[in-house]
């Protein structure tokens, strides 16, 4: 299977009155890997695999996981964006308030804090994909790319909440 790399929605570059680009369709597929490295490629993201196999795009702030996860009509396709941007117990209120207003006002991603042993509190963006006996390939294409839009906006959004503006220079740019 191959992406259409017209089929890739375009976020703010098309004027209203276009219609979307892409041929319609695209058929059922089961999702693997492949088609997230090509999608990624497409998309110019670099991206590494780690040591458990997971495809990983990092920026300079967070990094992005896809992941496959079950087998057969219980597999899920996960997008987890892990920030890196540390959080002392002090400020976990703080977090909360801030993070269920963007989870009451977005779809995507589910933001949630993770308090680490040492109590250092980071936050963590997820979305998923339940993949069941397949998927269209326009709609995994499109969640996938909305995804991972969503996570770069979301650490914007979180830095403007919480007025750390002179800590983000250029976050939305992978690899650096």
């Amino acid at each position: 299977m191959s992406i259409d790399p017209s089929s890739i929605p375009n976020f703010g570059g098309r004027p209203a009155n276009e219609p979307p680009a892409g041929p319609p369709g695209g058929g059922v597929i089961r999702p693997d890997q492949d088609l997230v490295k090509q999608l990624l490629d497409q998309m110019e993201l670099k991206y590494v695999v780690d040591d458990e196999g997971d495809l990983a795009a990092p920026w300079e702030d967070f990094r992005t996981y896809f992941m496959f996860r079950g087998e057969g009509e219980q597999e899920v396709f996960a997008v987890r964006t892990f920030y890196d941007r540390p959080y002392s117990l002090d400020d976990k209120g703080r977090l909360l308030e801030v993070i269920d207003g963007w989870n009451r006002q977005t779809l995507w991603p589910k933001v949630y804090t993770h308090t680490h042993d040492d109590g250092t509190v980071r936050l963590i963006g997820e979305a998923q994909l339940l993949l069941g006996l397949g998927v269209g390939l326009e709609h995994f294409v499109s969640s996938t790319v909305s995804w991972v839009r969503a996570s770069i906006d979301f650490d914007k959004w979180v830095v403007e909440q919480l007025g750390l503006e002179q800590d983000a220079e250029e976050g939305d740019e992978p690899g650096e």
